[in-house]
């Protein structure tokens, strides 16, 4: 079999390099010319640990190949996994626009059968519209089946995830749908839940809503935490010791960001709503991951009073560590913030300056992009962590406090020993720990 992956965003990059690692011989397409171009060069447009390496490995090995022309990879193609965009609406829900255009486009050039993969994240019931326009606009008998796939991709480790899944689900309604399905993923077949498309496309929503709840949840417990002589993070210690919760997504922060679980979370809410399910749990988790902000912003206005025209290193511009990706990151609500109050800020991150240049363009000043950290906290006022690079963690503080104007930290991330840093000299802040 040939597999078309149509879209080479996060989810269809990392799907095509990684099926074609698996043995499969893949064609991947995108309507973005520059995506593509670079692709063949084996150049990725994305930061992701080890995609680049792989992706120049099986395009020699000849397993991978990109093509700028969606109506020949169709063709050519036995499966199709649509990793199409699925940008959020302002009233939460998904615009489906993409998913009906390469839908359509499937339709019109329907040679074969072919198996039609949902691979973005899509409401539930996606299923029944994609089959309704591929009914509506195919040109002859010719048969197809649709699967749903949903991704469980951890940017920043997406190439480990698809290469060793903790699970697959296949969403599907026919039996040979399942049988090519479970024989493009045979490797994982003992990791395989097979469900109909319905509970596939939930499962998705679900799950990314249930983290997020977890996240919201411990950093309303910091809140808590401060009020008090307790500590959040051996609260979250003695909370994940606990097998039925365990210890992931416990840590206490800015909260989430991100291009998955803001989006999810609001997107579950709103098909609640249409199918008549009042989700305001989901509201209020999304609630207090908006408020991680504004507490984290009054705690630079506590450290520094007037925040006009003062110095202040922003250390951290992705959304989490080890990707360039700033969808949704929380940075840009801080910087926002700040900017607000006037302050003049010095921003480094080690992969996602030129993204972030896109939104926030250098002005001395008001915003200066740093070659390292080191130079970013040069006679500042302030230091803040807002993503937790390894790189910050391992920061020598001794040569920070002396580059400082005022020696103030406010750790967004938990990142340093609170006692260790006073001992420094440090005024130090952090999230919900004295």
């Amino acid at each position: 079999m040939k597999i078309g992956v149509i879209g080479t965003g996060y989810v269809g990059l990392v799907t095509a390099v990684g099926l074609a690692d698996m043995g499969h011989r893949v064609l991947g397409t995108d309507i973005v010319a520059e995506k593509i171009d670079k692709a063949s060069q084996g150049i990725c447009h994305i930061y992701e640990p080890g995609l680049e390496e792989l992706l120049k490995k099986n395009l020699k090995n000849g397993n991978l190949s990109f093509h700028h022309n969606l109506d020949e990879t169709i063709i050519a193609s036995d499966v199709l996994f649509v990793c199409v965009n699925t940008p959020q609406r302002e009233d939460g829900s998904a615009d489906m626009s993409y998913v009906e255009g390469v839908s359509r486009r499937i339709a019109e050039n329907l040679n074969s059968y072919k198996l039609v993969v949902e691979k973005s994240t899509v409401p539930v019931k996606t299923s029944m519209w994609i089959k309704k326009v591929l009914t509506l606009y195919k040109k002859n008998d010719t048969s197809f089946d649709v699967a749903s796939n949903p991704e469980f991709l951890r940017e920043g480790s997406a190439v480990y995830d698809f290469l060793n899944p903790d699970r697959i689900i296949i969403g599907v309604e026919t039996e040979r749908a399942k049988d090519i399905l479970i024989r493009i993923y045979d490797k994982f077949r003992d990791r395989i839940l097979v469900t109909n498309i319905d509970t596939a496309e939930l499962i998705k929503h679900a799950s990314n809503s249930f983290l997020a709840t977890k996240i919201s949840f411990i950093n309303l417990i910091s809140e808590l935490c401060e009020k008090t002589e307790a500590d959040v993070e051996l609260v979250a210690k003695g909370m994940g010791l606990d097998p039925r919760i365990g210890p992931h997504f416990l840590r206490a922060g800015l909260g989430y960001g991100g291009s998955c679980f803001p989006k999810d979370v609001r997107a579950l809410t709103r098909i609640g709503e249409d199918l008549g399910v009042d989700f305001s749990l989901l509201k209020e988790v999304d609630r207090i991951n908006t408020r991680c902000i504004r507490v984290f912003v009054e705690k630079v206005k506590k450290a520094l009073w007037i925040l006009k025209d003062k110095k202040i290193a922003v250390l951290g511009l992705s959304f989490k560590p080890e990707t360039d990706d700033i969808r949704n990151a929380p940075s840009i609500h801080v910087i926002e913030e700040l900017q607000r109050e006037g302050a003049h800020l010095c921003l480094y991150d080690p992969k996602a300056m030129d993204k972030m240049k896109r939104l926030f363009p250098e002005k001395s000043p008001q915003v200066i992009y740093s070659s390292s950290p080191y130079e970013a906290v040069q006679g500042a006022n302030a230091m803040l962590i807002v993503t937790e690079w390894h790189e910050f963690k391992e920061l020598n503080l001794e040569k920070v406090k002396k580059s400082m104007a005022n020696p103030i930290i406010i750790d967004g991330r938990n990142l340093y020993n609170p006692e260790k840093a006073r001992e420094l000299g440090f005024e130090y802040y952090s999230i919900g720990r004295k």
